[in-house]
């Protein structure tokens, strides 16, 4: 058993906090991710880190494929900020306050 200086490490409004913190930065989380998702392009695949680029010889007028290098987040990507959203904001309702 801790002694009972040690068994109220954090107070009730440092709980709220906390709670708070936890649920703002999941917030944050996963609407940067759905923001950065749909400011790229919403790729419904796989996240890439190359971006195909067509080209068109001016001579023989044969088109060529080049690649380039961009990062594309997929939907694994989406599925995972949000996974590690929804944890966070699990994690924050087991923390509860202190019955007096």
């Amino acid at each position: 058993m801790l002694p009972a200086s040690r068994r109220q490490f954090f107070s009730n409004t440092h709980r709220q906090k906390m709670k708070r913190v936890l649920q703002g930065l999941a917030l944050f989380i996963g609407i940067a991710a759905v923001v950065l998702w749909i400011g790229t392009g919403a790729n419904r695949g796989w996240t890439k880190t190359s971006r195909e680029v067509r080209t068109l010889d001016e001579i023989t007028e044969i088109e060529g494929i080049d690649y380039e290098k961009a990062f594309l987040p997929g939907v694994d990507f989406l599925g995972s900020a949000l996974l590690g959203a929804g944890i966070l904001a699990g994690v924050s309702f087991f923390v509860r306050n202190k019955q007096k």
